[in-house]
């Protein structure tokens, strides 16, 4: 069994979320770790926008980078709650290493499982999902965002070869991976239906790293561009059917919805953790402003709306686990989490007040950091989008 989930059950808050002794243990490990090794670093990780390479090597070393993948492909074989109650642990104190944990995971560890040949799972998964390797998804282009349809990356067959060109943006691990996923069109067929998937390693020829562009939060996370000019692949590269590329990635953003909403969920107890210890320690009029209504009802709106997307995030990943329908779900979940988790934000800076606009105090990085939340693994507008669509199709 992996390291994460063998740490002594020791220290645990009483469980009110039916969280096996596993699940606690695993929550109690990450949160031990998060503490003493992520969040001292995170401010200056967020200041330099240097990813935690030696943090990433250490959560590889404790079975992190593999939550929710078999052990025989090198993860920890745990259940999808697991996985996000570690992205929430991690994301309470530094956003940045939960996003790049959560879009390796989910975003290539995953898809791999589910849609690899057995070659191709032994070649790349087992290194992936055991922390040897860093991986990253190739999705979004210049034009194609929230439309990902829209791709314009090609894939043309050369003999038994597939040759690329085009490029992709805004990717999570860019720089540091050593595996990527990223989809082409390989045929002319209208609409999605063209849309294939292929894997391939950071050496091959006519693949390079472009621009990286400054971000506004999750600055720790690595992002960057990938060019592909007369990129050769072989037959093999093709991750399962020709044409069935997206429909791979909207099945995996899917389960991607749901480790985001646990970011967002992490990133609003950070914000109401930091919020209730500087309320209590701050005085102003001669009394701690804890005593004050305004700072009470803004804390207790925060902890209100916290409930409620701890209830969908983990119901979310529960469902997932039990192999029933999740994606709505898993949408509603990652709209109320990252929408409350920006809102968490503006009251913590607020409760701060001019210290929280200042980087000495860590709630302007939750603040910029939950924005991300909004936007990544689909819009809160493409949420919306679904979840309307679920009720009507129903």
């Amino acid at each position: 069994m992996s390291t994460v989930a063998s740490s002594p059950l020791s220290n645990l808050a009483k469980d009110k979320w039916g969280l096996s002794e596993e699940q606690q243990m695993i929550r109690q490990t990450v949160r031990e770790f998060a503490t003493s090794v992520v969040e001292p670093k995170a401010a200056e990780v967020d200041r330099t926008a240097e990813f935690p390479l030696d943090t990433f090597k250490q959560m590889g070393e404790m079975g992190f980078l593999g939550i929710p993948i078999p052990e025989e492909y090198g993860g920890a074989g745990l259940d999808y709650l697991s996985y996000a109650l570690t992205i929430e642990e991690l994301a309470r104190v530094c956003g940045s290493t939960a996003l790049s944990l959560a879009a390796h995971t989910s975003l290539i560890c995953l898809p791999l499982y589910n849609f690899a040949n057995e070659a191709q799972k032994q070649k790349y998964l087992t290194k992936l999902a055991s922390g040897e390797w860093l991986g990253a998804y190739g999705l979004t282009e210049p034009n194609a965002g929230s439309d990902a349809g829209g791709t314009l990356t090609k894939a043309v067959k050369d003999g038994n070869d597939w040759v690329l060109n085009g490029s992709k943006i805004f990717i999570t691990n860019a720089n540091y991976a050593q595996v990527y996923i990223a989809t082409a069109r390989t045929s002319d067929e209208p609409g999605t239906r063209g849309i294939s998937a292929f894997v391939f390693e950071r050496d091959t020829k006519g693949f390079s790293l472009g621009q990286k562009d400054e971000k506004l939060g999750t600055r720790g996370s690595d992002w960057g561009t990938l060019q592909f000019d007369d990129m050769r692949l072989p037959a093999e590269a093709l991750v399962g059917e020709a044409g069935q590329g997206f429909k791979y990635f909207m099945k995996t953003l899917d389960s991607g919805r749901i480790s985001i909403g646990a970011m967002a969920l992490g990133i609003a107890q950070g914000c109401l953790d930091k919020s209730i210890l500087y309320a209590q320690q701050r005085k102003q009029f001669g009394k701690a402003i804890s005593e004050f209504q305004a700072i009470q009802f803004m804390l207790a709106d925060m902890a209100v709306e916290i409930e409620g997307a701890r209830h969908l995030v983990y119901h979310a990943a529960r469902l997932r686990d039990a192999g029933q329908p999740y994606g709505t779900e898993a949408a509603m979940a990652k709209l109320y989490a990252s929408e409350i988790a920006s809102r968490c934000a503006n009251r913590a800076v607020q409760i701060h007040g001019g210290y929280g606009y200042t980087k000495d105090f860590p709630v302007e990085r939750y603040l910029r950091d939950a924005k991300l939340c909004e936007i990544g693994e689909g819009t809160s507008e493409i949420q919306r989008i679904v979840i309307s669509r679920a009720l009507l199709r129903d």
